[in-house]
Parts: structure tokens; C-alpha cells; sequence
């Protein structure tokens, strides 16, 4: 009520000091001690003193003895009055508003004009202790955004850092250090100031764990492989054909002379690693397998979906003999497979390159192999298989830091070895459905528009016109391969649904109950849900390596092709890292033109190197 103030009350407004100049029937008129003059409602403000305050130099902090007087009442509540008289032997606006301020300080007093809550001599300590605490993070925090600013970091900065770190690796969104410091909480510019400070240097790679992706290797316990009746395949050449260095071969190539007369004069033999008789449905390593859904291949290195003990005992040509799934099919002189037959077997395995097998083509087995392949990919390529002729290259962090890219060249020995794999997916495909096999069929829709021609931006333009392909358990086109039934089933130590698939294909062959359709389907939502971060985690991977090689190479210059345009802009392809870039041109170049580029910059935490034209 207005009535309850007169003129020179000193009251609290906004818990500040004011003095009433006026009072109105509905607003008093008070002024601050910064000289604002306010017209208030008698509910914002308390009377502090009756006065009268003259003018607020009578505000000057008055001797008294107030640390005395908490001695005396600790543990006690008290009020305005009382304490004034007992601090300052009297109660005036002076000693009011120093007392009002002990208690909005809060260490020894709180409380309100009416009831005030003296603290007990723990409470005081505790709160000192606190406030220590925080004054000592203050000059923390203040002398780390120095360093900040100045592009530099101690150890002791090691937590505020790791905030930062966390939100760059994509394991919180929000950054309190971030904000603090006016920075973007995205993970790109947490990345780029981690390396603006030599924190992180250019060999982090966030990306696998900004997806969420599985980093450590599994490691658990495998059973031994149990006793059971395999053919003795030893006495056949199996060809295990793989990248250099490759140290998980689950795939190798036979040639069985002449066992029928409507084949190509001998038997296609594909032995697969036999991971399905260590590994039965829902065991713990088929759940553990089952959430990370296939290898994951870095740079740096593969995570494997499976334990090392796996492939030390499964993985083909490791020892003097190694048990295998061999899928034996006659292959006719038109391509078509006939005459499946699915054995657990025994094999002696030896290993070589893709380069080493490349030198051996007119040699047997390897050209009755090639000539299948030819006679298998000409079968597809009439029933509308799609070809995308781009370069490739595997990029690789060796042992000592360096960053390699190497192209690869397109041989003849990678394609006998694809076609030998796709010739087992289509066989089996057919196998399940002729025997009511429930298993994950690959399938893919025909491409959204044809695109004619061989040239680097024909086969560029072909490739957006194709879309993924989808795991389901009914079979149908696999319109990029050209085949009108495919399953992948060859390689069970690196994908989780081929390794469902030999488990369904055992227990088929032993007799044994099969997973039903919905509980095949389980399992491929299950695959499928992790998959595409783990392919997606790979390509940002090596967006990222080919960065840090660019980085490392400043003066980089090269050949690229112009493959697309795009505005004012020259899409080029750089055949020797791999990759894409986009070029600003006064003048476009012609499509499929060879050009000179060199690079610019690199902008390592968005995987943008720039060139220019030479």
C-alpha cells in the first residue's frame, strides 16, 4: 500500500538502494542511486529504513563491529533492527543498508528484512571453501580463453578441451566450453579449433566415432571347431586372390577338370571360410556380430566384425589346410550356372595378389577361370547388368604415418574373382528358393534413366542414376548386376547377413530347423541399421586421409577429367586421388577434356581441398 512509504524512506527496488521522492495515490517516485528516477507500484519495493535519507552519501559504510555481532547470534535468526543495534550500537539507514548487504552476500547472513538466518562458523567455512572453488575456475577459465586467443593450450586445459573434443567427435551436442567462448557447437568448427590449437593434430580421424561406428576390436572367446564329416578338397588348386597385404582371406577360386560334359570342361569350385560352424544363430558371437554388421575398413586400419581367433581359425590359407563351405557349379558355355552343390570341406589354399594372378592368366587354372568369368559377365551384361567405369584407388595410413594412395588399375584377375562371386550368389539365390530356404536376398531397382556411352562423364552420369540396394528376404532384380536373383554369400568373416546365410544353408544341409522368414528379417534390420554408418563412416574416412595426403602435399598438381558441369563451375574428376573436385571456369571445358589442376588449399575438418587451373 502507497500509504505505508513516505517521502526520503530508503527502500530496496530491484534490490538496489533507492530513495522515495514521491508518493502518488497508485505510483511512488523513487530515485536510484545511479540518479534513474522510476515511477514503481508500492509492490516493488520494501522499506529498507523510515529515514530520512537525505541523499545517499548518508549511505556510507558505518564502523561497527558486525563480525563480532555474528559470533554472538550464530546459528540464531535475528532481523534488521536487532542486528543493526547489536553491530552499530543503532539502527539508521547507513547501518540498515550495510547490513541488507551482509545478507545479499550471503556468507555469514540470508534471509530477509524480516527474518534474517545467521550462519553457523561450517556454514561459513563450507561457503568459503565454495566460493574458493569458483574463484579459482574463474581465473582458470579467464587465463584458458587467453591462451584460446592466442592459439596455444596447457596440460591443465586438458578439461575444457576435452569438451570440445567430445562435441567434435560427435559424442555431445552442446558445448558449454563452445558457447562460452562464442564458438559454433558444430562438430566441424570443434574440429577445426582443436587443430587451430595443435590439440589434435591432422591424424585424428573423428569420423567413425562421430557415426556412432564400433572402433575396438572385438575380443572373445571362440570354440573350437567341432568334428564332423568334410570333403577332402586338398587335391584341387584353390586360388585364394586378394589385395596385397589382405589378412582375412575368406574366398578361394578351384577348377575341376572336366566333370560334366555341358560345362566348359570342368567344375567352377568357390570355397568360402566356413564361419557358420563356429558361429550358430544367436550364440554371443552372432549377437556381437550381428550389432556391428560387417567389417569396417579405415585407413588406418579394419575393425573386424569378428574376434582375431575367427579368422585365425577360419580364414583360408592361414595353415597347411583350412575348412571351407565350397560351392561347386558347372558353368555353361552361355553363362548359366547349373548343377549347385553346397559341401563342407577341406582345403589346401595358397594366396597371391590380384597382381601376381594378373601375370598368370594364360596359365591353368587361371584362364579356364577367366574364361567362365568372361562367359558369366557377357551373360549379365545382355540381361542389362549396368557398367561403371571410374577409377578407384585404396588409400592406406602405413606404419610409419605416411599416407598412401594407390589407383587401381582395372585387371582382369579382380574381374575373374567378381564374377566367381557373384556366379556363387546367383547359384545359391536359386538354391534357397528351389529348397524354401529363407535367407536375405540383395535386390536393386533399375537405374532411373539409361545413360549410353564409355566416357568418364557417361559412366559419371550413369552412376547417379542408380539407386542402393535392399536386403529383403523375397528374391527378386538386381538390376546393377544384371541378374534377376542374387544373394551375397562370400564373405561371412566381413558381412553379417552372408554369414546368416551359411548359417541357413547348414542347417538346410545337416537337416537342422531354419530361421523363419520374420526371424531372417530380424537380422537384417539389425544389419541394415548399422551398415550404411559403417560404409558412410569408410567414405568420410578417406575424404579425410586424401585430405591430410593434400595437407602434406601443398605444391600436389595432377591430371583431372572434366566430367560434369555445373553452373559456372567444371566438376573434375582427379583420377589419381580418387576424388572429385569443382572448379570455377570463365569458360567451360568440354566434357570428358583432360585438364591440369593444382591444389589451392585444403580445409582439413570439411574434407575440402580446392585447385585451380594451371
Amino acid at each position: 500500500m502507497s500509504e505505508n512509504f513516505r517521502a526520503d524512506n530508503l527502500v530496496l527496488y530491484k534490490n538496489q538502494a533507492a530513495r522515495v521522492t514521491n508518493v502518488g495515490a497508485k505510483k511512488i517516485n523513487i530515485v536510484t542511486q545511479d540518479g534513474t528516477a522510476v515511477s514503481v507500484r508500492p509492490k516493488d519495493i520494501e522499506l529498507l529504513h523510515p529515514g530520512p535519507l537525505a541523499n545517499f552519501g548518508q549511505l556510507a559504510k558505518p564502523q561497527g563491529e558486525l563480525l563480532t555481532a555474528w559470533e554472538l547470534l550464530a546459528g540464531e535468526t535475528t532481523n534488521l533492527e536487532e542486528l543493526s543495534e547489536l553491530a552499530y550500537d543503532e539502527f539508521t539507514p547507513a547501518t540498515a543498508w550495510a547490513i541488507w548487504q551482509a545478507v545479499d552476500d550471503g556468507l555469514r547472513f540470508s534471509g530477509t528484512l524480516t527474518e534474517i538466518t545467521v550462519h553457523t562458523p561450517e556454514q561459513v567455512a563450507a561457503e568459503e571453501e565454495t566460493r574458493a572453488a569458483k574463484a579459482a575456475e574463474a581465473e582458470a577459465w579467464n587465463a584458458f580463453v587467453e591462451r584460446v586467443n592466442a592459439g596455444t593450450f596447457l596440460e591443465e586445459d586438458g578439461r575444457f578441451l576435452q569438451e570440445i573434443a567430445a562435441v567434435a567427435m560427435g559424442q555431445q551436442e552442446r558445448s558449454q566450453v563452445l558457447r562460452n567462448l562464442n564458438q559454433s557447437e558444430t562438430p566441424e568448427n570443434a574440429h577445426a579449433l582443436l587443430l587451430s590449437l595443435g590439440y589434435w593434430d591432422e591424424t585424428v580421424n573423428p569420423y567413425p566415432s562421430r557415426l556412432g561406428v564400433n572402433t575396438s576390436q572385438p575380443d572373445y572367446a571362440i570354440p573350437a571347431l567341432p568334428e564332423e564329416e568334410r570333403r577332402d578338397l586338398t587335391h584341387l588348386v584353390a586360388l585364394a586372390i586378394d589385395d596385397e597385404g589382405s589378412r582375412d582371406p575368406d574366398d578361394a577360386l578351384s577348377w575341376e577338370e572336366a566333370c560334366t560334359e555341358q560345362s566348359r570342361s570342368g567344375r567352377l569350385w568357390v570355397h568360402i571360410a566356413d564361419v557358420a560352424a563356429l558361429i550358430p544363430p544367436d550364440s554371443p558371437a552372432d549377437l556381437e556380430a550381428r550389432a556391428r554388421g560387417a567389417n569396417l575398413y579405415l585407413p588406418e586400419g579394419t575393425i573386424h566384425m569378428l574376434p582375431e581367433a575367427a579368422t585365425a581359425a577360419l580364414a583360408l590359407g592361414l595353415d597347411d589346410t583350412s575348412p571351407a563351405l565350397s560351392f561347386g557349379l558347372d558353368v555353361m558355355a552361355d553363362g548359366t550356372l547349373i548343377n549347385l552343390e553346397i559341401v563342407p570341406s577341406t582345403v589346401r589354399v595358397t594366396r597371391l595378389s590380384y597382381d601376381e594372378a594378373q601375370t598368370r592368366l594364360d596359365e591353368s587354372p587361371f584362364s579356364e577361370l577367366l574364361a567362365i568369368a568372361q562367359a558369366f559377365e557377357a551373360r549379365r551384361e545382355a540381361n542389362g547388368a549396368v557398367q561403371i567405369n571410374l577409377p578407384e584407388v585404396k588409400i592406406r595410413l602405413a606404419q610409419d604415418g605416411e599416407v598412401e594412395i594407390r589407383p587401381l588399375p582395372p585387371l582382369q584377375s579382380r574381374d575373374l574373382v567378381r564374377e566367381a562371386m557373384l556366379m556363387t550368389g546367383e547359384a545359391v539365390a536359386q538354391f534357397a528358393q528351389q529348397h524354401n530356404i529363407p535367407i536375405p536376398y540383395t535386390t536393386q531397382d533399375a537405374p532411373t534413366e539409361i545413360v549410353e556411352g564409355d566416357t568418364p562423364s557417361a559412366n559419371f552420369a550413369r552412376r547417379k542414376t542408380m539407386t542402393g540396394s535392399q536386403p529383403g528376404s523375397t528374391p527378386g532384380r538386381h538390376a546393377g548386376l544384371g541378374l534377376d536373383q542374387y544373394v551375397q554369400t562370400t564373405s561371412p568373416l566381413r558381412r553379417y547377413l552372408d554369414l546368416v546365410v551359411h548359417q541357413q544353408l547348414r542347417a538346410y544341409l545337416n537337416g537342422e530347423p531354419l530361421l523363419d522368414e520374420q526371424a531372417v528379417m530380424e537380422r537384417v534390420g539389425a544389419a541394415y541399421a548399422v551398415s550404411g554408418d559403417i560404409r558412410y563412416a569408410e567414405r568420410l574416412s578417406n575424404g579425410h586421409w586424401t585430405a591430410v595426403y593434400l595437407l602434406r602435399n601443398p605444391e600436389w598438381t595432377g591430371e583431372g577429367i572434366v566430367i560434369d558441369q555445373r553452373g559456372k563451375r567444371d566438376l573434375i574428376l582427379l583420377p589419381e586421388l580418387g576424388t572429385e573436385t569443382s572448379i570455377y571456369a570463365k569458360t567451360p571445358n568440354p566434357l570428358d577434356s583432360i585438364v591440369q589442376v593444382k591444389l589451392q588449399n585444403v580445409d582439413l575438418p570439411q574434407r575440402e581441398p580446392n585447385f585451380r587451373f594451371l
